[in-house]
């Protein structure tokens, strides 16, 4: 037996893409109508929460249940769209699991917008953007956010630095040198449009490392005297700079 809605909501909460409102009908698609019938026991009359990142989250009920789908309705705003500081999380893709990983993660955390990026250095030439999205819907979805984080396609480091715009500073976790400590670096920093700029296993490469020391924007830090994981100090970088500055702000 799967476990079964209660009420108010079920604790399910889904991501759509349809506007809510009061009265207004979302027919969920197939994989969620699936994961509602089968995994959820669903049936006509069961409540739920919905969220699209624009409209809040809202109290919904169960109208119709079809074979392949199910009617939504919503009946009242539960709570206010809520706005995440903006921050980026810009990292090198690593090997599958651990991608995923960082990309559930980086969203409980907060992160506004996910970027991959490729580095000289990088060994997973490829990301799954379908698999990207997914995952981060999921986390968003499990983690209480009323919004799901931009998650976009990879692009090389170059390119990407040429195209920065001005007023984005960037954390940049530089684990070869002279950097402060993130929480010095940290201490007295405005929030603010901000990314952070993890690489990928052995680090960025010395002509990478000396073009983002260049950049006016560019404030580098270190995570400390131990060797971390990529995806552990992109997901430590973020939550420090969660903790430092976008919660003050």
């Amino acid at each position: 037996m799967g476990e079964e809605l209660t009420e108010p909501g079920g604790g399910v909460r889904l991501y759509v893409e349809a506007s809510l409102g009061t009265g207004l009908r979302v027919e969920a698609d197939e994989g969620q109508a699936h994961y509602l019938v089968n995994v959820m026991r669903a049936k006509a009359g069961d409540g739920l929460s919905l969220f699209n990142g624009r409209d809040g989250e809202w109290r919904a009920r169960i109208v119709e249940v079809k074979k392949r789908a199910c009617v939504l309705e919503c009946e009242a705003l539960s709570a206010a769209q809520r706005a995440v500081p903006d921050v980026w999380l810009v990292f090198a893709p690593i090997k599958k699991t651990p991608a995923d990983y960082v990309v559930q993660k980086a969203t409980e955390l907060g992160a506004r917008v996910l970027q991959p990026v490729l580095t000289r250095r990088t060994i997973a030439r490829r990301v799954n953007h379908e698999r990207m999205r997914a995952n981060a819907i999921e986390a968003a979805e499990q983690s209480g956010r009323t919004d799901v984080p931009e998650t976009r396609e990879l692009v090389e480091l170059e390119r990407l630095l040429g195209g920065w715009p001005e007023e984005r500073k960037i954390l940049f976790c530089d684990e070869v040198g002279d950097a402060p400590a993130i929480a010095t670096a940290l201490r007295d920093a405005a929030p603010g449009p901000w990314a952070i700029f993890t690489g990928p296993e052995g680090g960025f490469d010395p002509v990478e490392r000396d073009r983002l020391r260049a950049l006016r924007q560019v404030v580098p830090v270190t995570l400390g005297e131990r060797i971390l994981r990529a995806d552990t100090a992109a997901l430590a970088a973020l939550a420090i700079w969660q903790a430092l500055v976008g919660e003050r702000g």
